[in-house]
């Protein structure tokens, strides 16, 4: 329980959300809904969920039915409105998770605006797609929001909630004081509650057994569900992450031989670097490391001070995570001696068996109803 002196400072904002819900659920707000399906990529907490690896797996598993946009605030952006990623675009103009995605997924429509509404409006006033398809943006068929979950100005066809395993809202508190940037209790707007970061249930040699991870999850499953008070209709699933192969940060001057080295430093500008030092720190000997803010816009200065940090360690591989290289490619800055030794590691999620049925993940997510 909270002490007295913490319940008082925390009801300012408990009450202003607590009003703000009221209004939407009584209809005074108005939510509106689109004439095309419309997922929420969302949390209940500020960072450390996962939702732009989230919002790449949905794409895979959906781009080759519907013609996807991508639709993003595009957070610590230079620019304001909305603005459609193209190849050339940089963070500054759309910001870091958005650019990753556009990267990605050359051929899909990523758009960012502050305004969720406004920016559906501009992406269905698009031209439609001419026969035999088309480079240029066009109307979509589908709309992917990415971190839009608090924005009840737009009814999603189906909300999907994150919830990290490691700090589940249960165990938390609002802003600030804890990490809740919402009410716990609007779990229940949820179609779809994902558990990232999750133990690799059922993994034996590096490989998950789906029978076995099901039979672990199932009263995993039950515990979550109580915790949560989710409802027999919202569907609970678990996330894990899985890490690629490096890639240079600047692939023409990137030198693989230092992949090789059993030594290594890192920086990171992610709300939680925990699960990359435990990956790193499985094959290699880290040296040093370096923790940025999330979302952390490095100067030049930052940059001159990672050149003198990298040169303390001439023999180790310097790695930093996927999104915050769309913050590093082609800066000026990067010592020629950093470049070489400079790498990224993608990641991507995967859903595992939710314990009572065995359907593919894109039916265990996104049922045919919502689409």
């Amino acid at each position: 329980m909270l002490p007295l002196k913490s319940k008082i400072l925390l009801f300012p904002y408990w009450l202003a959300l607590k009003a703000r819900h009221f209004l939407y659920d009584k209809g005074i707000k108005k939510s509106r809904e689109f004439p095309v399906p419309v997922i929420c990529i969302g949390n209940i907490t500020v960072g450390g969920t996962g939702k732009t690896p989230h919002t790449e797996m949905i794409i895979r598993m959906l781009q080759e039915k519907y013609r996807i946009a991508v639709l993003s605030r595009g957070y610590k952006r230079k620019t304001k409105g909305f603005r459609i990623a193209s190849p050339e675009s940089t963070f500054a103009e759309i910001g870091d998770e958005p650019l990753q995605i556009k990267h990605k997924f050359p051929n899909i429509t990523v758009a960012v605006c502050e305004d969720r509404c406004k920016g559906i409006e501009q992406l269905l006033a698009l031209p439609q797609a001419p026969a035999g398809g088309s480079d240029t943006p066009c109307r979509p068929e589908l709309i992917i929001l990415d971190d839009a979950f608090q924005h009840r100005r737009v009814k999603p066809s189906h909300n999907i909630v994150l919830i990290n395993w490691h700090r589940p809202i249960f165990a938390d508190n609002l802003l600030p004081l804890g990490r809740l940037r919402d009410l716990p209790e609007q779990i229940r707007r949820a179609d779809t509650v994902i558990v990232t970061k999750s133990p690799r249930f059922g993994e034996h040699d590096g490989i998950i057994d789906e029978e076995l991870a099901a039979q672990q999850i199932a009263p995993v499953e039950k515990v979550w569900r109580r915790k949560l008070g989710l409802s027999d209709r919202q569907k609970l699933c678990f996330s894990y992450i899985c890490y690629g192969e490096p890639h240079g940060v600047e692939p023409a001057a990137a030198d693989s031989r230092y992949i090789y080295s059993g030594n290594a430093i890192f920086f990171t500008g992610i709300a939680n670097d925990k699960e990359f030092r435990d990956h790193i720190s499985s094959s290699y000997k880290i040296q040093s490391s370096i923790k940025y803010p999330d979302h952390y816009n490095f100067t030049k200065y930052n940059i001159k001070d990672l050149n003198n940090w990298a040169a303390l360690h001439p023999t180790a591989v310097v790695f930093t995570t996927e999104k915050d290289s769309k913050r590093l490619s082609g800066n000026p800055y990067l010592s020629e001696d950093l470049k070489k030794r400079l790498f990224y590691i993608p990641i991507e999620v995967r859903i595992l068996p939710n314990g009572k049925q065995h359907n593919p993940a894109t039916q265990q997510l996104l049922p045919d109803r919502s689409l």
